[in-house]
């Protein structure tokens, strides 16, 4: 399941506590319904994710279902709408968790992720829940052979260079890199290599948390995701080149 880090939750959003940003975020979720143009998320929708966190039931998902759809879904909907011109077309996951090997046996997800496909667990991304919103963009599970792969590319002087120019300069910007790492080193790798933290990497991303500014209410929204998107495609473009799922020589 993807899902980009936890967010930090704030105090409820109320519609007495946010006075004309609620009204606001009302009048442009109608917007959304009636014509399908991205105006930002609700703090409706937001308030269903603190509620599902308090009672992650099927009775409370049946009786609420209609928020979901309403204040969550059709924004996410139309969100990813609104940035397909430019970055292709994306999906909204499914609100229910995949309980098969899971000991919490909570039936729904506590975030609304999206995610636009680059490669395999290669993408960008983004996400609402309670705490607000995050972007992200990389690959988010690298193993077995593109795990090996991707240690080679890290270890070779010009590509390893190349990815650790990316990462700093993303975090120079005040983004968070983040994924899936080793506690120790591949076997074989000094103890002194020049990109180790690198090497420890089984999935390697940037990811941006915004929590809920007054934009979020608004189409704004879709301008800082969409900036974010653009920073986070030279990663994502080193992912698909360096990273290549399998099969993806045989079929060009």
């Amino acid at each position: 399941m993807l899902h980009l880090g936890a967010l930090v939750r704030p105090a409820r959003h109320t519609a007495a506590g946010l006075g004309s940003s609620e009204r606001l975020a009302r009048h442009n979720q109608a917007q959304n319904a009636r014509m399908g143009d991205f105006a930002g998320f609700s703090v409706q929708g937001l308030d269903f994710y603190e509620d599902l966190e308090d009672d992650n039931s099927r009775s409370f998902w049946l009786t609420h279902k209609q928020v979901y759809d309403q204040q969550v879904r059709v924004p996410m909907l139309a969100l990813l709408a609104t940035l397909e011109p430019e970055f292709g077309p994306g999906k909204v996951f499914r609100p229910y968790r995949d309980l098969r090997w899971s000991a919490d046996k909570t039936p729904y997800k506590t975030h609304q992720g999206a995610f636009v496909r680059r490669g395999e667990s290669t993408g960008l991304y983004v996400q609402i829940d309670a705490a607000g919103v995050r972007t992200g963009g990389g690959c988010y599970r690298i193993h077995g052979p593109r795990l090996a792969r991707y240690r080679d590319a890290v270890d070779d002087d010009r590509l390893g260079r190349e990815l650790q120019a990316l990462v700093e300069g993303l975090a120079v910007d005040g983004y968070e890199i983040d994924g899936d790492q080793m506690a120790t080193r591949p076997r074989g790798t000094p103890a002194d290599h020049p990109r180790l933290q690198l090497l420890r990497h089984r999935g390697l991303y940037a990811a941006r948390t915004y929590g809920t500014p007054a934009w979020v209410h608004t189409a704004e929204l879709g301008d800082r995701v969409a900036a974010d998107w653009r920073r986070f495609g030279a990663l994502v473009d080193w992912m698909v080149q360096h990273v290549p799922e399998e099969g993806a020589d045989e079929r060009d």
